[in-house]
């Protein structure tokens, strides 16, 4: 054996704490530009500049780099661990009286659109021969709430690729940047009412970020409507990755020794948990404040960590094929909230 191969089998290994140290403390000084970033230019979301970052780190430092190795034992951690307590901290965000007040026909709308476009990016991702996990992912980013939900989804994959995740993430970003001047584009030129316009863009639009920046420029009626729409699409992640994550423990083969994992994700039960809580009431003002700024700058490393798997090389191996059904799946999002839409626009005519 090489004299080089013996000293690094002799070298004594870190403890997993400096291991992991230097990529998230790398993760979290990004969410803080990234969090800067978006609250000095309007309309800029910090979780897209936080996966833009981790792509410019690995596409300039390349991927097998001795940065990105000494970085990734941190990555990984943030882009799971972080990303979970993350979605835990969003459930805050959600009170349940807010979206019973859409009134039923929102609710079952938003119900028929996550599970239609689940459903048919599933099947359409078949007829395209995309893989099962690249297609439930492009599924759950662009059915429920973008990046977040992709990861929530990788979270709880039986077998997960980290460059399908970083995909999926990607065509998320594209597809729901386009959205930005699409929504209001469309609802302009059939000279939509602005409920029913921040209704079909809530509905439609990928990202909450996106759905701002799109609801915004049509008017502050539309984008009180499309936030609370789009919030009810975010509360659909909960029963979503529930019956994902049932579905993937059955197709596991238990190892020898090793238990199967829950039939319901902990950070599931602790977003559904947060819901309840932030439902009654009961938590005052200031740690509702502190809460979004922890869950922003979670969620903003684990997509800076995200993206540090995004490099060209993982987009280019992709193929078309991905690409294609993400652009499909938004036409069939797009469909789906537009019927919702025109329907509770006649209803309560």
């Amino acid at each position: 054996m090489p004299t080089a191969e013996l000293a690094r089998l002799a070298r004594p290994q870190r403890p997993v704490a400096l291991r992991i140290l230097p990529g998230l403390l790398v993760s979290f000084g990004a969410a803080g530009v990234s969090i800067a970033l978006g609250s000095w230019v309007a309309g800029l979301s910090a979780m897209l500049v936080a996966i833009l970052l981790g792509a410019g780190l690995s596409n300039l430092t390349g991927p097998q780099s001795p940065v990105m190795q000494q970085l990734q034992p941190g990555l990984a951690v943030a882009s799971r661990r972080l990303l979970r307590l993350g979605v835990v901290l969003l459930g805050l965000q959600l009170a349940l009286s807010d979206i019973v007040a859409l009134g039923w026909p929102i609710i079952v709308g938003v119900v028929v659109i996550v599970a239609g476009t689940m459903t048919v990016t599933i099947a359409l991702g078949r007829l395209l021969k995309v893989g099962p996990e690249q297609s439930l992912l492009i599924a759950g980013g662009f059915s429920i709430c973008g990046a977040a939900a992709v990861a929530g989804v990788d979270a709880v994959l039986a077998k997960r690729k980290d460059a399908e995740a970083a995909t999926a993430v990607a065509l998320v970003v594209i597809f729901g940047t386009i959205m930005i001047g699409v929504m209001p584009g469309l609802t302009g030129m059939l000279g939509l009412d602005p409920e029913t316009a921040g209704i079909w863009t809530g509905a439609s639009t990928h990202e909450v970020a996106q759905v701002v920046a799109a609801a915004g420029i049509i008017g502050p009626q539309a984008l009180k409507v499309a936030v609370l729409v789009k919030l009810a699409r975010v509360l659909m992640l909960a029963p979503v990755m529930a019956i994902i994550s049932i579905q993937q423990r059955s197709l596991a083969a238990p190892e020898p020794g090793r238990k199967r994992p829950p039939l319901v994700p902990l950070f599931v039960i602790g977003f559904i948990a947060m819901v309840g809580l932030r439902s009654l009431g009961v938590l005052p003002d200031i740690v509702l404040t502190g809460a979004k700024v922890a869950e922003t700058w979670l969620l903003a490393a684990a997509m800076f960590a995200l993206g540090s798997a995004m490099h060209f090389s993982v987009l280019k191996k992709a193929g078309r094929r991905p690409v294609a059904l993400a652009a499909l799946a938004t036409v069939v999002v797009m469909a789906l909230g537009g019927g919702v839409a025109f329907a509770e626009h006649f209803l309560t005519a």
